[in-house]
């Protein structure tokens, strides 16, 4: 559950950190104000579906070029909180900076450059874009998107990685998991609440409807009733205004709720403690046929339910928790 960089220096300090940073994030390249003299600490906390590291450096600049992630799969967020100074960020048309009181999003799944030029600590948190897409939807346009967190639920979201951390080391596998998924859902309210994430492609009163009726699906996806008229009515819109919002926005309704059902399905899946079978994770999601669950689940990630739960057990080092899980 922890990973602990030990301090790195001296005349391999910059080529040391470029693999720990790597190792706990995705590939990318760094630069320095002096590569041999760099020096830096990192831990990284396990919780379920989010990584939290705490890392402590000199200035850097990290850069993620599109030949980074050409054959990743899984696309992921960094949410990033300055402690010390100010921290610069830039993606696609948008550069922003972000001080202490505040956190950046970053998209792993684009090319990027963050830096600081001073020395800083900071906390980075590592997020499925799947994971947030299920709860709030596309994480497009969340990219260099900074966010205050002096007040409100921003600002309760940081005290609750900081006082999850605290307690990492004494709580066990199951407890971490479910305070990571905590956390996960603090950081969705945090973006949520925040005019900037909603739909820019359409009208503002357009954005607004389309937004409610997504987050009512995402609320209920685990209603065998839920479909298009149920939508509408719980939105108070018509079926046929409802429908048009969709296909604004280059979506259909049934398959925004069958997607998002696969998001959880595959969050659920990656859990190393979740004793559930695969048949049952698919039935609380919404999915009555398992024959065409599998079906869409492969249509979507590229691979079987059972390969996802594989996966995550062969990351972590134990395979044997397949068994009788299917």
């Amino acid at each position: 559950m922890k990973y602990v960089v030990d301090t790195i220096g001296g005349p391999t300090g910059g080529d040391a950190w470029q693999a720990a940073v790597t190792e706990a994030y995705f590939p990318l390249d760094t630069e320095y104000q002096n590569r041999r003299e760099f020096s830096g600490s990192l831990e990284i906390f396990s919780l379920g579906p989010v990584s939290v590291s705490k890392m402590r450096c000199n200035a850097v600049s990290y850069r993620r070029h599109r030949r980074h992630f050409l054959n990743e799969r899984d696309a992921s967020l960094l949410i990033t909180i300055p402690e010390m100074s100010e921290v610069n960020f830039s993606q696609g048309s948008r550069t922003v900076k972000c001080a202490p009181g505040g956190f950046l999003l970053e998209r792993g799944d684009a090319p990027y450059e963050f830096w600081h030029g001073k020395p800083n600590a900071l906390w980075v948190l590592k997020v499925p874009s799947s994971s947030v897409r299920a709860r709030i939807g596309s994480a497009e346009r969340l990219s260099a998107l900074s966010f205050d967190a002096t007040q409100g639920v921003a600002a309760l979201f940081i005290d609750t990685v900081r006082t999850t951390i605290g307690h990492a080391d004494n709580i066990g596998e199951a407890a971490c998991e479910m305070a990571g998924r905590h956390i996960l859902e603090m950081l969705c309210l945090s973006i949520v609440s925040d005019d900037r994430v909603l739909d820019s492609s359409i009208s503002p009163i357009r954005a607004g409807h389309l937004h409610r009726a997504e987050q009512y699906i995402r609320d209920n996806l685990k209603s065998f009733d839920l479909g298009p008229q149920a939508v509408a009515d719980a939105c108070g819109i018509s079926l046929r205004y409802l429908q048009g919002l969709f296909q604004d926005s280059n979506k259909s309704i049934n398959g925004f709720i069958r997607d998002n059902r696969l998001d959880r399905c595959a969050e659920e899946l990656m859990l190393l403690t979740n004793s559930s079978s695969i048949a049952e994770i698919a039935y609380r999601w919404g999915f009555a046929d398992q024959s065409q669950f599998c079906k869409h689940y492969r249509s979507r990630f590229g691979c079987a339910p059972t390969d996802t739960r594989r996966e995550a057990a062969i990351r972590a080092g134990r395979p044997s928790t397949l068994r009788g899980r299917h």
